[in-house]
């Protein structure tokens, strides 16, 4: 069973930027299943679905989705089991609640990080 904890969010102004952590926790062997897994993040928008917003796989490629494209990065450190999402140029349109899962979805979800971007 693997737990995934997001953290990071905050309110803040257009244009600025912040860093969401997901940190990955459970057994031994789970913990090594996420190594190896593609990790992504989503967000989902008050009243709107849940969307992927960028991907990383355990060799270091990325994907985005293009509204992002530019402005974001995701990286992970796996000794930390830790994916990042450096998130810059923040624009209200990014508000939402952020998770992390696997590409693939396999983990239950945690509670999110809200991200909350003012005009």
């Amino acid at each position: 069973q693997v737990q995934l904890v997001e953290s990071g969010g905050g309110l803040v102004q257009a244009g600025t930027s912040l860093r969401l952590s997901c940190r990955a926790s459970g057994s031994i062997f789970s913990i090594a299943a996420i190594s190896i897994a593609t990790m992504a993040w989503y967000r989902q928008a008050p009243g709107k679905q849940r969307e992927l917003v960028a991907h990383i796989t355990s060799g270091g490629s990325t994907n985005y989705t293009d509204s992002v494209k530019g402005r974001f990065a995701i990286s992970r450190d796996n000794a930390k089991n830790t994916v990042y999402l450096q998130m810059n140029s923040l624009k209200p349109e990014d508000t939402g609640v952020y998770y992390c899962n696997s590409l693939s979805r396999r983990y239950s979800w945690g509670q999110g990080t809200q991200v909350t971007v003012s005009s």
